[in-house]
């Protein structure tokens, strides 16, 4: 069984950062593309960024580039976001799902972190 368990959401401050983790397990992470996606309050869920299983090729969704660094640890079956530069807009819960960009599987999505951004 898929389990992802998402951390590290919190309050800050427009321009502040946090990093974002998320451990896995009930299946072959090193072997799997990873994605977060969130959802902002009253909106559906939103593609954010995905990293292939190696570690290479991430991507992001435009308003996220050159803001939010996506990683992993194969090591340690978790996978993270770095959120830099946070802006009011970027207010979400965030998942982490199994797969890579189109392939990414919501229903694997765990409880979420809740990120707000606010002054």
């Amino acid at each position: 069984e898929v389990k992802l368990v998402e951390s590290g959401g919190g309050f800050v401050q427009p321009g502040e950062s946090l990093t974002l983790s998320c451990a896995a397990s009930g299946f072959d992470f090193a072997l799997s593309g990873m994605s977060w996606v969130r959802q902002p309050p009253g909106k559906g869920l939103e593609w954010v960024s995905s990293i292939a299983y190696d570690g290479s090729i991430p991507v992001y969704i435009h308003s996220a580039k050159d803001r939010f660094i996506i990683s992993r640890d194969n090591a340690k079956n978790t996978m993270y976001l770095q959120l830099n530069s946070l802006k009011i807009e970027d207010t979400a819960m965030y998942y982490c799902v199994k797969g890579y960009e189109e392939w990414a599987e919501m229903e694997t999505r765990g409880q979420g972190t809740q990120v707000t951004v606010s002054t």
